[in-house]
């Protein structure tokens, strides 16, 4: 009879564990879905930006070269 009731108690702890991981699984799956959801937030925002730059470039003069890219530029600092 001993035996039985081990046997029920430990059925009765892995069902209780069961349920914490099935609460744990979908907090998590949650936040994975949030966080999914700020990283494509994100690159949307960052594709915007680019284009937003990308416009700036093109509307520059065209014999204009950025400091960082002139080789003389930083000879005459």
């Amino acid at each position: 009879m001993a035996k039985i009731e081990d046997l029920v108690e430990r059925v009765e702890r892995l069902l209780l564990r069961h349920e914490e991981l099935q609460r744990t699984n979908a907090l998590l799956a949650q936040q994975l879905a949030q966080v999914s959801a700020e990283r494509d937030s994100l690159r949307s925002r960052l594709s915007a930006a680019r284009a937003r730059i990308d416009a700036l470039i093109d509307r520059l003069p065209a014999g204009s070269v950025p400091a960082s890219d002139d080789p003389a530029g930083s000879e005459r600092a």
